[in-house]
């Protein structure tokens, strides 16, 4: 099983997720309170003495136990739980982080933002951020609707076509944390996963800088595998920075061989796998947009995965 999955629902590992959490478990304290309720009500109507039924079926109890009561503590609970988590989603102050994520099918496309809000390096299914410091996602989605969710971190929140949500993440110390699409986005929606990984500050500083030369690198020669990723095709669908392929149907591979999963999550990243996903994804992850190449011969699949394994 890969760092980080299953992704745990309720052991919150940031401030936002925290947020939500207390939320969820007051929500199911008073759903256990009320079937409670209603359980003891049921035994009195069936069971209890002729006195105790007759004042349950009274108008006060109805009045007070059938609408004020619910009336009451809903309201306050949407009163407190709006409370607790508007911060998520505030507007973009200052100088605060920002990553575009677009929800793809069955995919996600990864851009860091500078405050102007242009991309700066692209990446796929994968974020890098800060430890210990608020990083604002501007979701949306290029075909459907897509709902991202990395449960340690923050709530879950929709991404539409033609819409921008926000929504803030944090995690407090240095991890690996695994997220999953919520949303019933069609085909093989359960293998849409996603990757946060937490660095120190210090060490998310080396790394961004490193893919911001790595984006201004000139276009380099990458041998038999470069041809190869161009005679192939794979260059109509994907982008390596750097180098003439800027497909943008696929997810960008620039930073392929770092990534720790390949297929959206659902695979550890390694050139066994690759040269597997090459030759025949379909068999992965059925329904998935890119075709299988089984044209290609094993010699063909080592040096294509191995060409790969050397964008980072």
């Amino acid at each position: 099983m890969f760092e980080g999955w299953p992704p745990p629902v309720l052991d919150p590992a940031g401030p936002y997720a925290s947020s939500v959490t207390l939320l969820s478990w007051i929500l199911f304290a008073m759903g256990a309170g009320v079937l409670l309720v209603v359980l003891a009500a049921l035994w009195i109507a069936l069971f209890g003495r002729r006195a105790l039924q007759e004042k349950l079926g009274g108008k006060k109890v109805i009045w007070i136990g059938g609408l004020a009561f619910p009336l009451i503590v809903l309201t306050a609970l949407l009163v407190y739980g709006l409370s607790l988590t508007r911060h998520l989603s505030d507007d973009i102050a200052g100088d605060e982080m920002r990553v575009r994520i677009t929800g793809e099918m069955w995919w996600w496309r990864v851009a860091y933002l500078d405050e102007a809000g242009n991309a700066v390096i692209q990446d796929a299914n994968e974020l890098h951020i800060p430890a210990g410091q608020p990083v604002v996602l501007e979701l949306e989605s290029g075909d459907v609707i897509h709902s991202f969710w990395v449960p340690r971190l923050s709530g879950k929140l929709d991404m539409i076509p033609g819409r921008r949500n926000l929504m803030r993440i944090q995690a407090d110390a240095p991890g690996v944390f695994g997220g999953q699409c919520a949303e019933f986005c069609g085909g093989p929606h359960a293998l849409m996963g996603f990757t946060v990984i937490a660095h120190t500050p210090a060490r998310f500083a080396q790394v961004m800088q490193a893919r911001l030369r790595r984006e201004a690198t000139p276009q380099v020669a990458g041998g038999e595998g470069a041809r190869l990723f161009d005679t192939a095709g794979c260059s109509a669908c994907h982008r390596i920075a750097g180098t003439g392929a800027n497909g943008l149907a696929g997810p960008d591979l620039t930073y392929m061989g770092a990534r720790r999963t390949i297929g959206a999550g659902i695979m550890p990243n390694n050139r066994g796998t690759l040269m597997g996903w090459i030759a025949n994804s379909q068999a992965i992850k059925p329904n998935n947009r890119m075709p299988p190449y089984r044209v290609l011969s094993s010699e063909e699949l080592t040096t294509l995965a191995t060409y790969l394994e050397a964008q980072k």
